[in-house]
């Protein structure tokens, strides 16, 4: 027994224990535009999603989050920030703390845990191009069938498809475990992380307004009505939808012309300064 903590820290060896590692991943979600295929109406709505191509092994040419390690002098709440930084040349977006992946076997150089984080941007407040290894790639994500989603990234040069395969672990939380059935592009467990992820984004714009953190300052509520139905993935009606989201917005003097469809007025988030 020790008299003092004084003793035991004295005492105490860290070589007794296992070295263990730990990640910061994170998914920076936004939304882009596609090809115009009726200039009368708004630009169709994509999510989109920011992966890396890794530069070194292991999965050395594959797709990965942005992400790092966490350095032995840092807060764990300032790695992600520090990463989005480098990653984005953006402070002060939302970043919520989304998961944390421990499976043993889910990084073949040592044992790691990664501490996934989400973050939500507005493309046209990047300051600074990408790096020459970082793409948005757009989502496609299918309808679930017989406990099995399918998911299409699209860079535009590059595609990348993967499957994962939900079942349900607790009735009474509506949990999942995660299994990825396909995956031949991805590194690490990502996939699993993109999922949930977008389930997540999905859940919460019920009940928050995390979705104004995908918009710029002015929009259309046409524009922002597109926005839900891509994280939502099914198509809304325009009344029950106008008023469910009227007292969050507030209409401005601004109005959006051209574009070859009738101006129509901007709008911006009430909870904005």
């Amino acid at each position: 027994m020790f008299a003092s903590e004084e003793e035991f820290l004295a005492a105490y060896n860290k070589s007794d224990f296992d070295l263990l590692s730990i990640t910061a991943d994170i998914l920076i979600f936004s939304v882009s535009n596609q090809e115009k295929v009726n200039y009368r109406k708004n630009d169709a709505k994509k999510m989109s999603i920011l992966l890396v191509n890794r530069e070194n092994y292991p999965y050395k040419d594959k797709w990965c989050l942005p992400g790092g390690f966490l350095n032995i002098d840092e807060d764990l709440e300032d790695a992600p920030r520090r990463i989005l930084k480098r990653e984005t040349n953006l402070d002060h977006i939302y970043l919520e703390q989304l998961y944390t992946f421990g499976s043993v076997d889910r990084d073949p150089r040592m044992r790691v845990v990664s501490v996934s984080y989400m973050a939500l941007v507005d493309k046209d407040r990047l300051q600074d191009k990408l790096g020459e290894r970082a793409k948005w790639f757009d989502i496609t994500l299918y309808e679930e069938k017989n406990n099995v989603v399918d998911i299409v990234l699209d860079s535009g040069e590059t595609t990348i498809s993967f499957q994962i395969e939900k079942t349900l672990r607790e009735e009474t939380t509506d949990r999942y475990s995660f299994n990825i059935v396909k995956n031949d592009s991805l590194a690490f467990d990502h996939a699993k992380v993109i999922l949930l992820g977008l389930e997540r984004l999905k859940n919460k714009c019920e009940y928050t307004d995390i979705v104004f953190n995908m918009m710029p300052e002015y929009f259309t509520l046409g524009e922002l009505q597109q926005v839900y139905e891509v994280i939502l993935n099914k198509k809304l009606l325009d009344p029950a939808f106008r008023r469910i989201i009227e007292p969050k917005v507030v209409k401005t003097e601004k109005i959006k012309t051209g574009e070859g469809h009738r101006p129509s007025k901007l709008f911006k988030y009430k909870g904005r300064n």
